[in-house]
């Protein structure tokens, strides 16, 4: 039991923060307890489990091809340099509130009630969409390799982008159920499946980068950074918000395209925040949630690189495709087998995003809902398993119908404006903590506070502006929602608010 004493909340109304005092000393409720299962180890798999996705198999060859060139290594170095500025933060956060909820916990002790409920509902759109979005992406590689072997989905069951009437992907269904039952059943049984799974795809990536080395022509990497060429100009909502604001038209090639590329490539990192939702399951979390977020990040970044060097080495990036660039580029080269690795190992692959992503909605929701502001009756766990499993029953299901009625690819990119606006926040609740709690033990202190945080504000920012007006519209709607929801109910149902009367 913790001997910390609770000195009460900070300050009133809509912007009073929870202790993090408080928060400790909720986790130790028995009744809303979870359980403390992972390590160091699990958390690193975590982290790898949720980022690498199709974005490896994908994205390395189409920034190549339409934005970077040969220098879209130096774009993933770039982003990756973006991702360890708010890594940075959040280890920080992770070891020092070591609760559910991630950016939402974190905001809560620094920022106050009302910046939480936002953060947190952002929380739950960024993960529920994030989660949909892969099980739809898992069920297109599927009946790829079902079709390879002679096996055919009906239309009907293949989804709307597939069927021409009614059309319900039940693969997506399914994938989302099954993982639901899997986090149910305990956080130590999802981390070996999710081992297991993480290796196989790593070892696959592995050998697209051993194999492809030795198909590398170095007249490929001429000119390692093409000459710039002007982007054409987008209209109304289909346009960035930074060209809408300021008239500032991006560049693809060049100095300055390796930076328009960082902005694209920067969502095939996103993931590793949702480590940090697992901060109250960690056996040692002071000690092994910044291994885990940061070892999880320098994994990934390496990997990416390596195979952004492969691709555009194997074949000159203007030849590249689009669809399938790294399959294609060894069908180009007369090696057709390890099309159907990557394949594989996409498929398999993206069954661990959907469950961590899954993971990270149902920690979040549970932490909102013992702090009040969502109902009570989400934050009981499990008697024996020590899971959350109301929330994760009912998102669970939610999200699963989700998958199956819905073709919301156009709606991916509101994960990415969630989790840079995540990123916004958490970068802010360092500073303020640093000033506001000085005295707290902070196993893991962000290096030069505030110059990382804002640099880590400054870029997200940055990011954000770059995406098309019409996400900020969807966003800003969402949020509004959430404040009705806020108000009408949160606000009077709060702990921290019957503990101020």
């Amino acid at each position: 039991m913790s001997t910390q004493q609770d000195p009460g909340p900070a300050r009133d109304g809509v912007f009073r923060t929870k202790t993090v005092e408080q928060s400790i000393l909720d986790t130790e409720e028995p009744e809303h307890a979870l359980k403390k299962s992972l390590s160091a180890l699990d958390l690193t798999v975590f982290g790898v489990g949720v980022i690498i996705g199709t974005g490896i198999f994908v994205l390395t060859g189409k920034v190549a091809k339409e934005t970077a060139g040969p220098a879209t290594a130096l774009a993933f170095v770039a982003a990756g340099i973006v991702c360890a500025l708010a890594a940075l933060c959040y280890a920080e956060f992770a070891s020092t509130v070591p609760v559910a909820g991630s950016a939402y916990t974190f905001s809560y002790a620094s920022l106050g009630e009302l910046v939480a409920w936002t953060i947190g509902w952002d929380l739950v759109l960024e993960f529920a969409l994030g989660t949909a979005v892969v099980a739809v992406g898992w069920s297109g590689y599927v009946r790829s390799l079902m079709d390879n072997v002679g096996w055919h989905m009906p239309e009907a069951l293949s989804g709307t982008d597939v069927a021409d009437g009614f059309g319900f992907d039940i693969l997506a269904f399914v994938l989302v159920l099954l993982l639901t039952v899997v986090l149910v059943l305990g956080m130590k049984l999802s981390a070996r499946i999710t081992a297991v799974v993480v290796a196989i795809k790593v070892a696959v990536v592995l050998i697209v980068i051993i194999a492809g080395s030795f198909i590398i022509d170095t007249k490929n990497y001429t000119p390692f950074i093409p000459d710039a060429v002007k982007q054409p100009s987008g209209a109304g909502l289909d346009a960035p918000l930074v060209q809408l604001l300021f008239g500032y038209e991006p560049t693809n090639f060049g100095i300055m395209g390796i930076f328009t590329a960082a902005s694209v490539v920067f969502f095939a990192f996103i993931g590793f925040d949702v480590v940090a939702t697992a901060a109250e399951e960690t056996k040692l979390p002071q000690r092994d949630m910044p291994r885990g977020i940061l070892g999880s990040l320098v994994i990934c970044t390496v990997l990416y690189v390596a195979v952004s060097i492969v691709v555009t080495g194997m074949q000159h990036y203007s030849e590249l495709s689009v669809s399938a660039p790294l399959a294609d580029a060894f069908k180009a080269t007369g090696h057709p087998f390890y099309a159907g690795v990557i394949g594989f190992g996409a498929a398999v692959g993206l069954t661990t995003v959907c469950l961590i992503l899954l993971l990270g909605q149902t920690r979040v929701f549970f932490a909102m809902s013992r702090d009040g502001l969502l109902p009570r009756f989400f934050s009981v766990t499990h008697p024996k398993f020590g899971t959350p499993y109301r929330p994760t029953i009912l998102l669970g299901v939610i999200i699963a119908v989700v998958a199956g009625f819905t073709s919301i690819n156009e709606l991916a990119t509101l994960v990415n404006i969630g989790t840079l606006f995540a990123f916004v926040v958490v970068a802010l609740g360092v500073i303020v903590l640093r000033r506001t709690r000085p005295e707290l033990h902070r196993s893991f202190r962000t290096p030069w506070v505030p110059l990382v945080p804002i640099l880590s504000v400054a870029a997200s920012v940055w990011l954000m502006l770059n995406l098309p007006a019409e996400t900020w519209l969807r966003f800003g709607i969402w949020m509004l929602l959430g404040f009705v929801i806020y108000f009408a109910y949160g606000r009077s149902h709060s702990r921290m608010s019957r503990k101020s009367r």
